[in-house]
């Protein structure tokens, strides 16, 4: 069993697709015997992939700033909800409580995560798997670049090499998986 933290959007104006694949990897998450750690809000992608998570079957942890439980928008379903003083603090909670994460689509408080996430990875601070769903080709266009700054030595291909991609859910959970399993975590 693994902790995954997921990183998603919670905007509330998302087309039904989205939601749906949030709610599937929360789901199989949960049927595969898993724990959520999500940013503990109740909306969007992040609202249903911690409900799907728990008709899967899975215990969830959320982290979330104080300034968005008073939004309204705290996931109070949640098994263990952690209430922040801000961002920062939240991120670095769902760091430390996390074995793997997956990154869904979503907007800049997604890429923040991602590029916090990864950052501290490749600065060796910690050897979490990282894995970027790129769902219809979300992330195409992100990807290209990367490649681009790494070929202009703008990021060492070593750190490239570390986030691991797929395009559903269940080769995203397989990858996540076999990484655990290979650094001796399940």
């Amino acid at each position: 069993m693994a902790r995954i933290c997921v990183f998603c959007a919670s905007s509330q104006r998302l087309d039904q697709r989205w939601l749906d694949l949030a709610h599937d990897l929360g789901v199989e998450i949960g049927r595969r015997g898993h724990e959520l750690v999500s940013g503990g809000g109740c909306v969007g992608m992040m609202g249903a992939v911690a409900d799907g998570a728990r008709e899967g079957g899975a215990r969830t942890y959320g982290v979330i700033p104080q300034k968005l439980v008073d939004l309204e928008v705290a996931d109070t379903k949640s098994d263990e909800l952690v209430v922040t003083d801000g961002m920062a603090s939240r991120k670095t909670l769902l760091i430390e409580r996390a074995d793997a994460f997956v990154v869904l689509p979503g907007g800049l408080g997604t890429l923040d995560e991602l590029f916090e996430v990864w950052t501290t990875a490749t600065l060796d601070l910690h050897r979490k798997p990282i894995l970027l769903l790129d769902y219809e080709g979300f992330y195409d266009g992100l990807l290209q670049w990367l490649r681009t700054l790494a070929s202009q030595e703008f990021v060492r291909s070593t750190a490239l090499s570390m986030l691991l991609t797929s395009h559903d859910v269940p080769t995203s959970l397989d990858l996540i998986e076999a990484s655990l399993l290979g650094a001796g975590r399940s």
